[in-house]
């Protein structure tokens, strides 16, 4: 699977851009603030409904527009398929088309075309609270388990229900068993199909980052959760939880609270890691992610680096270059520094794309 031809219309500094990628590696330079984060964002766009920058999709769109468009054509087992979003400045609404047709829902949209993004911000999955790792876990998920999606949905609402219900009514509320009941069934949901996504991540992931980061590193992934196993043991612990919770004003049980453990030589990433070596944990996890939706899927997703050099030496980017030239997917990589991505490292130069952007306006790179 590959992208063939990107389209975007009035995505943030990019008023019109229509280009054809290479099946292989595509390299992006330019200067800080001329639109490469945005080209990648506008491809990501495209492929699952989101922006990987911003919760608030109107911020994509170009200042005095009505709407911002990203359109890809991808190549898939012989054939093609078009994926497309539209975006409008007056509430924001969102319009998804797979080959011109609505999908039946934004989370099918975004299974059509795997994609995997590491970008600057992406280091709060090793730096920052455990949200960031739900949300790889539950990416995962997505592909490798796509029904299972289904019992988040229905844990999240039941632990809302139960919450409002302690908060309006009390401990004493008729309705607490019953949501409790339900928060139990999709949570251990929940928490079986994270396992199943953890472990597949930790073995590719260690292995990733012995490459990308040092070889006399050692990281160790795993998930952690404060659910117990059974049935009777979690509904007697919600149960009991109830004045905490109401007087909390949140629920202190649940997969809502699971972590991805990440350690380096033994000792927790965020307290004994550098900015370097953060960032080799996060591009370890992007990885296995990839490794994972290929099993599972059996097409490698797209990967999209966005700068990924700037807190890599030249010693790591040329690690990463290598382990980057034994993927089999389709590649792009932004850079202020493209001296610094060897050609030989990517499989040599037939593989390699090369692009600028100056002012939001793509050109083929002269070598």
């Amino acid at each position: 699977m590959f992208i063939e031809r990107v389209s975007l219309r009035a995505i943030r500094n990019l008023r019109s851009i229509d280009f054809a990628p290479g099946p292989r590696f595509n390299v992006i330079s330019g200067e800080n603030g001329q639109g490469k984060t945005s080209l990648l964002e506008g491809i990501y766009l495209a492929a699952t409904s989101r922006s990987f920058r911003t919760s608030r999709l109107q911020e994509l769109i170009l200042h005095g527009e009505a709407i911002a468009s990203s359109k890809l054509v991808v190549s898939q087992d012989g054939g093609s398929h078009e994926q497309s979003l539209g975006i409008q400045a007056a509430g924001g609404a969102r319009q998804a088309r797979v080959d011109g047709k609505r999908p039946p829902s934004l989370a099918a949209f975004a299974v059509k075309t795997p994609m995997v993004v590491f970008h600057p911000g992406e280091v709060a999955l090793s730096t920052g609270p455990s949200g960031e790792r739900r949300r790889l876990l539950d990416r995962v998920v997505l592909h490798t388990a796509f029904t299972k999606m289904a019992e988040q949905i229905a844990y999240t609402r039941a632990m809302r229900e139960r919450q409002e219900a302690l908060e309006t009514r009390g401990e004493r509320a008729t309705d607490l068993e019953e949501w409790e009941t339900l928060m139990v069934s999709h949570g251990l949901a929940v928490c079986e199909a994270r396992r199943d996504a953890s472990e597949r991540l930790s073995h590719v992931a260690e292995h990733a980052f012995h490459r990308i980061a040092s070889p006399s590193l050692v990281l160790r992934v795993r998930y952690l959760t404060n659910v117990p196993e059974t049935e009777d043991a979690y509904r007697h612990l919600l149960a009991a939880s109830r004045g905490r919770d109401r007087a909390r004003k949140s629920v202190a049980i649940g997969p809502h609270r699971d972590d991805l453990v990440l350690e380096v030589d033994g000792h927790a990433a965020r307290q004994v890691a550098s900015q370097g070596q953060h960032r080799a944990i996060v591009l370890s996890l992007k990885a296995a992610e990839i490794d994972v939706i290929h099993a599972a899927r059996g097409v490698r997703p797209v990967l999209l680096l966005d700068d990924v050099s700037s807190e890599l030496d030249r010693a790591r980017t040329q690690a990463l270059v290598s382990f980057l030239g034994e993927q089999r997917g389709q590649v792009f990589l932004t850079t202020t520094r493209p001296e610094l991505i060897e050609s030989e490292g990517l499989g040599g130069g037939s593989d390699r794309h090369d692009f600028r952007v100056e002012r939001g306006v793509l050109s083929v790179a002269q070598g």
